[in-house]
């Protein structure tokens, strides 16, 4: 069985990788509304928003520290540590509720061993994140797989997917 690994701290940053760090939030903060544009920048350069880099962000920004991790943990698509190689963002609107989402999604994280936004025990086959309304109401429950849409999903489908992922 996996086990989940969001709570498991994301590997410390070299002085390259927080000088790179330095140059994004520079580059970024004499916009308006600095904040999302500096931590999309850094989650595209690193992958997550690494914990080191709120220090530099506040000092730039002008802001305390807490209000960073506010900023980070409020929006879901921010991540603290690294995603598997496959990231399955599965929808908990309503409609995907109704339709047996949540009893699925349940099942899933269950067989996977994680917690919502858990990544499986070796850090790199699937990362599982919640997203609400993906705008597949009619074909639901959906899911994102990489940023590809899925509709009509049951526990075979979920299945099939995460054995493709471990053969890929």
């Amino acid at each position: 069985m996996t086990t989940t690994i969001s709570s498991v701290a994301s590997p410390p940053l070299s002085a390259a990788s927080i000088e790179a760090a330095r140059r994004i939030i520079a580059a970024h903060s004499v916009l308006d509304g600095a904040a999302l544009p500096i931590l999309h920048a850094l989650q595209e350069a690193f992958g997550y928003v690494p914990r080191e880099c709120d220090p530099l962000i506040a000092a730039a920004l002008n802001i305390s520290r807490a209000e960073v991790h506010g900023i980070i943990s409020f929006y879901h698509d921010f991540r603290r540590a690294p995603a598997g190689r496959h990231v399955l963002k599965l929808c908990r609107a309503e409609s995907c509720q109704s339709a047996g989402g949540t009893g699925l999604a349940e099942r899933l994280l269950g067989r996977l061993g994680l917690e919502w936004g858990g990544t499986t025990r070796d850090g790199s086959l699937m990362t599982v994140e919640a997203v609400y309304c993906l705008g597949l109401c009619a074909c639901s429950p959906s899911a994102l797989l990489d940023g590809e849409p899925m509709a009509r999903l049951d526990d075979s489908t979920l299945a099939t997917v995460v054995q493709e992922a471990r053969a890929a």
